[in-house]
């Protein structure tokens, strides 16, 4: 078994390993042979399939990007509802599609507040530093509230065998997972912003060494609670869907986000090791070439040389960002879970960054146009690694939920701004 197959199947809870068995039951003292009862309820596995065309969202996806252009932007609340009525319309759980019903009008009003917050903070930061800065704590005061209304806006906006899904998060909570976030934001760009005018009153006692010691030592402070940060935000999230009668929880601990970024980071340092070995074999084995006069000399040279150099270099990203994305979409999903539902992830790394630089450079050969064959492409790889695994039937849970108000239609109707950041 590879590393990855071990790493996946760490995340997967070991009651799920294997198929459900139904214990045997005992026979009787006369030795009589008993009928074995059906268990009242058992394992089922609800397969996530994804039916997407490449040529069919083409058509959505150039229409969109025209009247974007068209109308300077503003259209674009609307082209955002075709694409997920299509995405979550080709999701099929169970036999049974997704399906999206947010009103564009209500996120185009949710669309020009937040672009009006955006356009204040711009500026805010022409006319001083000082006022920029505090443009940006009013945003960041405010951004809690618009993750917790996206988040309502749009679980309460989908709906799978006629039930709504729902998002219960409070804004208290809301805050709490951001909080991480707000305080070394703050103080980065406290230093990024302030810094120049403390430096000009007082040059004499504020050498610029001090001030790159201290956005040195923010960004450390940073990068060691980024993982945290993750980790905080996938909890209020994933704590807080329900559908139905069902509401998830995460069980993912804080300390496997940590370990995960390590990993990340060491995939990371060791792709740069072989890249950095590969560009000095390069360099050696070009001036070999150039002595030999099989190299051109002088600046086309150097040009190769660099060309080449910014080619491994994506390459390299190209390989990090899609093995993150693998691991990361296996760690969350594993561990989500409700009462009667336990989500499966066993999405595989390789096959994500296989498919990463099939699509990149697909994208550089067509100038871009390959990009909606690209969407549907790792849609369909990611959406169906997942499954359900649940002990409730789907008939069992709609009957269930018939009888109880329909929360998350209220929830709809309530967020009258339709606020939908896409987290």
């Amino acid at each position: 078994m590879s590393e990855e197959d071990d790493d996946y199947a760490a995340t997967v809870p070991a009651e799920l390993r294997s198929e459900p068995t139904v214990a045997p039951v005992k026979a009787p003292p006369a030795f009589i042979p008993m009928p074995m009862p059906m268990p009242e309820h058992s394992n089922r596995k609800l397969r996530i399939a994804f039916t997407g065309s490449g040529s069919e969202y083409f058509r959505i996806w150039i229409v969109n990007l025209l009247l974007i252009l068209v109308t300077f932007g503003l259209y674009f609340p609307w082209a955002k509802v075709r694409r997920l009525r299509y995405f979550y319309g080709n999701t099929v759980v169970d036999g049974e599609p997704l399906g999206f019903h947010g009103n564009a009008f209500k996120m185009f009003k949710g669309f020009l507040i937040v672009a009006a917050f955006f356009a204040l903070y711009s500026v805010a930061g022409k006319v001083s530093p000082a006022a920029g800065f505090v443009a940006f704590l009013a945003i960041a005061a405010l951004w809690p509230a618009l993750l917790k209304s996206s988040m309502q806006f749009r679980m309460a906006n989908t709906s799978w065998r006629g039930l709504r899904f729902g998002f219960s998060g409070s804004l208290r909570d809301a805050y709490a997972a951001c909080l991480p976030l707000f305080v070394p934001g703050v103080l980065i760009l406290g230093v990024m912003l302030m810094a120049p005018e403390l430096q000009e009153a007082a040059p004499a006692k504020a050498p610029s060494g001090m001030w790159l010691s201290v956005f040195g030592a923010v960004m450390l402070f940073a990068l060691v609670i980024t993982p945290w940060l993750m980790w905080n935000l996938k909890r209020y999230q994933h704590n807080h869907y329900h559908l139905g009668q069902e509401t998830t929880q995460f069980s993912a601990p804080a300390r496997s986000y940590y370990w995960l970024c390590l990993k990340v980071i060491g995939v990371a340092f060791l792709i740069y090791l072989l890249l950095i070995a590969v560009v000095v074999g390069g360099v050696l084995g070009a001036g070999a070439l150039s002595m030999a006069g099989k190299l051109p000399k002088g600046p086309m040279g150097q040009v190769l040389i660099g060309v080449a150099s910014v080619f491994f270099s994506l390459l390299a990203f190209a390989a990090i960002k899609p093995y993150a994305v693998a691991r990361f979409q296996n760690l969350v999903w594993n561990g989500t879970r409700s009462a009667h539902m336990q989500f499966i992830s066993s999405l595989r790394a390789r096959h994500v960054i296989a498919l990463s630089f099939k699509n990149w450079i697909l994208m550089l050969l067509t100038l871009g146009l390959y990009w909606p064959f690209a969407s549907i492409a790792m849609a369909r790889l990611r959406l169906q690694a997942v499954q359900v695994v649940s002990t409730l039937s789907p008939s069992a849970l709609v009957a269930a939920t018939a009888n109880a108000e329909g929360q998350a239609t209220g929830d709809a109707a309530g967020d009258f701004f339709g606020f939908d950041i896409g987290l």
